[in-house]
């Protein structure tokens, strides 16, 4: 494990690498009729790049040894690189140490985990610093959401340790990491707001592999079983489900009954060509599947897609109790951008009494999720990192039962509150952002929030809330959406005290029902109760999660701005 918590320390000088050739690249686009377009200004002036970061001393020692104000872009990287491989080095001895003597489970398989996610750190840092300076330019907002996912694998390899004083030194190994790869992302923030000041055309999304539509992989049946349309859904909605898929056959088959190439689901993805170009269909017929699931990192552009969201479901039982730190409880883990998942459910059966069960683990970039259900109770659906969509879906839970760091939008979906243990608050979501630059955040959108049947009766008696910050930049916005009597007055929940309180954004816009009422909300600094319709704006889907230039061609059902 010590070798990849060593390597997160590259983090800080490939994000600040990346950084620089892109203000070397503003300032060869603005310079461009003076050269002839064939080279790049690349002076770069140290106090300027780092006055806008939270730790501008931090960020002006690291930059020192490889910038002055003559350095072009690849000097630049080049030097960056061996510092961040010196950096390397010493980490590895610091952190050998830790955990090398534990027994417990909970420590060893956080230990796995946090090889992984620093492993997958490393790599998108690396995808970063090969993008040329000039075509950074237009992809600002792409690099915040990586760097985003970057910071956010650094911190949960950490949290993953419960024993604290394991956590303390992993946090102080981390902590260089974490402070210059923050001043990496103010550095990009302050270059998108540059960038919204000057006229011109904007780039295609940049993306690692092709993102497919519906059109192109159309799943071959007959539509949706009639039955297993959501009762909830509006009339219009339930049509279109129920609407004829095209004439394309899928890539592979599931069936547990032997009708199909694969038994598994597991099989179906360890069969999927390395190198396959294009979108790869895999149709899971009805049927519970009780197994552990992963969309690879290297898998991209996957579409996999069932019989409905009650007759093909995924199950699993993992929990905290059990001796699996938080991310390893997932049932179904999708890691591979550009995931399309359609007509399926998800479950964590082990109940109240596992505490942290994850259901599902969403971690790829632009992935989608259409009439799907996400069963389990605390921790149900993972929103780790990066962008993704929900439309049509229903999520089921009871403690932070939405949680994470991504940039995670859902419409017209419905949250269902469940029956929490005892002693236990609801809490619909818990997001988890830690620094004011991160362009993440949950939003539900044209959604509902109900409770289930079994909590119906005492719905007011034992307390449900919109959310709590888990981290102390949460950002959760709910709007135009349908709240139900469960919701308490007061509407949000502390973490653990004042954390969070001051430095949290949490908005409502346009919210009807019985729970909608925001006259007794809390009276945080960060709470902004109701916001008008101008800031509520940045958080529609064809803005939050930049949604014009990558959801319309899904071909997934949606609203780019407001649904009414």
């Amino acid at each position: 494990m010590a070798n990849k918590i060593a390597v997160a320390s590259v983090i800080a000088a490939v994000g600040v690498v990346a950084v620089i050739g892109t203000i070397a690249a503003v300032t060869a686009s603005k310079k461009g009729a003076d050269d002839g377009g064939n080279g790049l200004s690349a002076g770069v002036k140290l106090s300027t790049v780092c006055s806008s970061t939270l730790y501008p001393e931090k960020c002006e020692q690291s930059l020192k040894p490889v910038l002055n104000d003559t350095s072009n872009p690849e000097d630049v990287l080049r030097a960056a690189l061996n510092v961040a491989l010196d950096e390397v080095a010493a980490a590895f001895e610091r952190s050998a140490h830790i955990g090398k003597d534990a027994k417990d489970n909970l420590t060893k398989n956080a230990m796995d985990v946090c090889k992984k996610l620093l492993d997958d750190a490393t790599e998108d840092l690396r995808d970063m610093a090969r993008v040329k300076p000039v075509e950074v330019v237009g992809h600002v907002k792409d690099l915040r959401t990586w760097l985003s996912g970057v910071m956010t694998y650094i911190y949960t390899c950490a949290d993953g340790f419960e024993e604290p004083k394991l956590k303390e030194a992993m946090d102080k190994v981390l902590q260089n990491s974490t402070e210059l790869s923050s001043n990496a992302l103010a550095i990009i923030t302050r270059l998108g707001d540059i960038l919204k000041e000057q006229e011109g055309k904007s780039n295609p999304v940049l993306t690692t592999d092709l993102v497919g539509t519906f059109d192109e992989i159309a799943d071959g049946r007959n539509g949706v079983p009639p039955g297993d349309v959501p009762e909830w859904m509006p009339a219009n909605q339930r049509r279109l489900l129920l609407q004829a898929g095209g004439a394309q056959k899928p890539n592979a088959v599931v069936a547990q009954d032997g009708s199909g190439a694969f038994k598994t689901i597991n099989d179906a993805i360890n069969a999927v060509p390395k190198t396959y170009a294009g979108r790869y269909v895999i149709y899971v017929k009805a049927g519970t599947y009780k197994e552990y699931v992963t969309i690879p990192k290297n898998m991209p552009n996957v579409f996999m897609y069932g019989d409905g969201p009650t007759k093909t479901v995924v199950t699993g039982d993992k929990s905290n109790t059990g001796g699996f730190a938080t991310i390893a409880t997932r049932t179904f883990s999708a890691e591979g951008n550009g995931f399309i998942c359609k007509n399926m459910g998800f479950a964590n059966t082990a109940g109240p009494e596992g505490h942290q069960a994850v259901a599902m683990h969403v971690q790829g970039d632009m992935s989608v999720f259409f009439n799907c259900r996400f069963l389990g109770y605390q921790d149900t659906l993972y929103v780790h990192a990066n962008r993704q969509f929900f439309r049509n879906c229903e999520v089921l839970g009871t403690v932070d039962y939405i949680f994470g760091n991504s940039a995670a939008l859902f419409q017209n979906c419905l949250m269902t509150v469940r029956k929490p243990g005892a002693s236990q608050s609801n809490m619909v979501t818990a997001q988890g952002r830690t620094d004011p630059n991160m362009p993440t955040g949950i939003v539900l959108q044209g959604c509902r929030i109900v409770p289930e049947q079994a909590l119906f009766p005492d719905r007011l008696t034992i307390p449900s809330y919109l959310g709590r910050p888990w981290k102390e930049y949460a950002r959760t916005v709910i709007m135009e959406t349908t709240i139900g009597d469960l919701i308490k007055p007061e509407g949000w929940s502390e973490w653990m005290g004042d954390i969070g309180l001051k430095t949290l954004y949490y908005a409502e816009y346009g919210n009807t029902g019985p729970g909608a009422g925001t006259s007794k909300r809390v009276n945080w600094p960060g709470y902004r109760g109701v916001i008008g319709q101008a800031e509520a704006t940045q958080f529609t889907a064809g803005v939050f999660i930049d949604g014009m230039t990558w959801l319309k061609a899904t071909g997934t059902p949606n609203v780019m701005g407001f649904t009414h």
